[in-house]
């Protein structure tokens, strides 16, 4: 049974806000109303944390796991991670105990993210100049809520309206539905919100949810493609760069080297 202990903040004050409209043109002359933000790869470094449990998982399973099959598993559900894991290890579907597996995979990596994570560059100061604007901010994962409430130890739940996770929809990214429930979580138009995410998985689902999307890649490249702006990282992100980003429209990709 899904959770849904999707988690909304009260709202108190609002901030002055930079101007949220676009320029008559449509360029980028203007604030997202919300930035959706992905968890795993984009604002926290805890894909290594994943990494250890992926390997010893295949370890139990009898087979290694390879840096191709680990890169592909990235962002993904953990069903839809297990699948590839079973595929590898030749397991039939009928013997694919996706219940035992993801408890064991939930039960590790519930030890491993017990204490600080480290932190994505520049993801902190990224987070505090988008408050300063005056942004609403959802976290969008498709962790699970329970290892995602041990995340947000180390994020602060305090940064977010509201956060949700893959395990509260009917199913996760590459699928749009996690983003189409954010914004409406914040009562915004997808096309009004910017997503941030480092996969490709994740990438795909803000884009074909019509978010526009900045895209901070770390451990995996993602492919060009429409509504999404390149950064090689958080470090330095500032109003002009959410700006451009936001910018970007249907049909158009840019690479953003500042």
């Amino acid at each position: 049974m899904r959770s849904s202990c999707i988690t909304l903040k009260p709202s108190t004050s609002t901030p002055d806000r930079v101007t949220t409209e676009r320029t008559p043109d449509g360029s980028a002359g203007g604030l997202p109303d919300a930035v959706l933000w992905d968890m795993d790869g984009t604002l926290l470094d805890s894909e290594k944390l994943w990494d250890v449990a992926m390997i010893e998982l295949a370890l139990e399973l009898g087979i290694v796991m390879t840096h191709e099959l680990r890169r592909s598993t990235l962002g993904n559900s953990m069903r839809g991670a297990l699948s590839k894991v079973f595929d590898a290890a030749a397991i039939d579907e009928p013997a694919r105990d996706y219940d035992r597996w993801s408890q064991w995979l939930r039960d590790r990596v519930s030890e491993l993210f017990d204490g600080a994570i480290p932190w994505r560059p520049g993801a902190v100061e990224a987070l505090d100049t988008v408050a300063g604007l005056g942004i609403a901010m959802v976290l969008v994962t498709n962790t699970e809520r329970g290892l995602t409430e041990l995340a947000l130890r180390t994020i602060g739940r305090e940064r977010f309206t509201a956060t949700i996770c893959g395990d509260e929809v009917p199913a996760g990214k590459p699928a749009p539905d996690i983003y189409l429930a954010a914004a409406a979580l914040v009562g915004a138009d997808p096309s009004r919100c910017l997503a941030v995410e480092d996969s490709p998985t994740g990438t795909q689902a803000a884009t074909s949810a019509g978010c526009p999307t900045l895209v901070v890649p770390s451990e995996m490249p993602v492919p060009d493609g429409p509504r999404r702006t390149f950064r090689d990282g958080l470090i330095g992100l500032d109003a002009t760069a959410l700006a451009h980003a936001f910018g970007v429209r249907d049909g158009s990709w840019e690479t953003d080297t500042s």
